[in-house]
């Protein structure tokens, strides 16, 4: 069914690499309810929602796209959802499902019409790359200051906390930890820094077990407070405008550059450079974070991590059903997964935000019409704390810096009108 002899793969190989895959993301089952916990949600909801939705996607990638790619709620789409749309936009989470949900049909609707490589052509390349390390940024700023490491102050906007105290310790700890992890290149450094962290945090007071039962332990949290709780009633706004297109853009990216980056290492791509059975493996992106939208998370997205997995051999779909069916299983053990203290999940948020770095090294820093654009979209994520407002100001800068130099061949026509839409945002505000 994988063809596994073709790959040049066999059962343990790929059984093996779904392991590692799976133990390189877990950590998204403690972080997701973390973050989305931030905006009014129910963490343990939440938590069977993005194991259950990660499940959806990624078998439907094992089966149908025979790929070793896995699937789960996306880091950064889901900052953007709680801390932009809810937190700072004042939108209910219910509405932020929504324009999930939204996503996920338009999603499905530009993958089966091929629109969707028109609208991927029509972001500059520097800008895409700005956009991932922009989030590194963001994603980052929001483990340091959920630790307490970063604190807000009247007299300059944000200084250090109190790194001696209890939570800044725990947080630091568990960065050491995943540090000296990666650097021996051991599998699952994310998960065992958090493990490591939260244990930490049980004599320092950090970590609360008054919550953990075993009665629970293999028991599944219930979707209810969260199944199908869809809010149309701003659906035809602006903002749902820019909150949609966001969503859109920032996963539309995060799985194509994740596919082609992880088939390129293993050399999967075919003779003329594509990934194979692409159609599909952006059917699955789609059709799970429809499906995510409906069980109560924030985007489903193909996980970079997969790299994990396919550097360990995995070749095809084998390694992903092996992912999915762990992700199963972990539904039986939410409570370990929620004891864990926002303190603990901050250090796999900062090294998360390093991973999305690497693209800064293939920005055009020395023509200045690339640079300031790109630049003004990274550092504008972490200042006005919005994922939407970065992209707003270096899509904007780039039309208007091309234009301005006589370089108006090198503006995609499709740009125009997303800035005519950026522009006419702020005039409303």
């Amino acid at each position: 069914m994988f063809k596994l002899s073709e790959n040049g793969t066999t059962v343990s190989t790929e059984v093996t690499a779904g392991l590692t895959t799976f133990m390189t993301m877990a950590y998204i089952l403690a972080v997701n309810p973390a973050i989305l916990g931030a905006a009014g949600m129910d963490p343990a909801a939440v938590f069977t929602a993005s194991a259950v939705s990660a499940v959806v996607g990624t078998l439907i990638m094992a089966l149908f796209a025979n790929l070793p790619f896995a699937l789960a709620p996306g880091m950064g789409l889901n900052a953007f959802f709680a801390y932009t749309v809810v937190l700072t936009m004042g939108y209910s989470w219910q509405t932020a499902l929504t324009a999930v949900f939204l996503e996920g049909i338009i999603f499905l609707i530009l993958t089966g019409t091929n629109i969707r490589e028109a609208i991927v052509n029509s972001i500059p390349v520097n800008l895409k790359r700005a956009i991932s390390a922009g989030i590194g940024f963001f994603i980052a700023l929001i483990g340091f200051k959920n630790a307490g490491i970063v604190v807000s102050s009247k007299a300059t906007l944000v200084a250090a906390g109190d790194i001696a105290s209890a939570g800044p310790m725990v947080c630091i700890i568990g960065l050491i930890v995943i540090g000296v992890l990666f650097s021996k290149k051991i599998k699952g450094a994310l998960l065992i820094g958090m493990f490591v962290a939260t244990v930490v945090g049980i004599p320092l007071g950090v970590t609360d077990l008054s919550t953990f039962s075993t009665e629970h332990l293999f028991s599944v949290p219930s979707l209810s407070p969260l199944f199908m709780q869809l809010d149309f009633s701003n659906v035809f706004s602006l903002d749902m405008l820019i909150i949609l297109f966001t969503f859109l853009f920032v996963d539309m990216f995060d799985t194509v550059g994740t596919l082609i980056g992880v088939t390129a290492k293993a050399n999967m791509l075919d003779e003329r450079g594509r990934v194979p059975n692409a159609k599909q493996a952006l059917f699955a992106d789609a059709i799970a974070t429809t499906a995510g939208a409906c069980l109560g998370t924030s985007t489903v997205t193909t996980f970079v991590e997969s790299a994990a997995g396919v550097a360990e051999g995995g070749r095809t779909g084998l390694t992903a059903f092996t992912t999915a069916i762990l992700f199963a299983l972990a539904l039986l053990l939410a409570p370990l997964f929620l004891v864990i203290p926002a303190q603990a999940t901050a250090p796999a948020l900062i090294t998360v935000g390093m991973f999305m770095m690497s693209p800064i090294r293939e920005i055009d820093l020395d023509d200045y019409t690339e640079a300031i654009p790109a630049f003004l979209c990274i550092v504008m994520m972490p200042y006005t704390f919005s994922i939407a407002e970065g992209i707003i100001f270096g899509l904007t800068s780039f039309v208007v810096l091309k234009l301005l130099t006589g370089r108006r061949a090198e503006i995609p026509n499709l740009a125009y009108i997303l800035v005519g839409l950026f522009v006419l945002k702020f005039l409303m505000h």
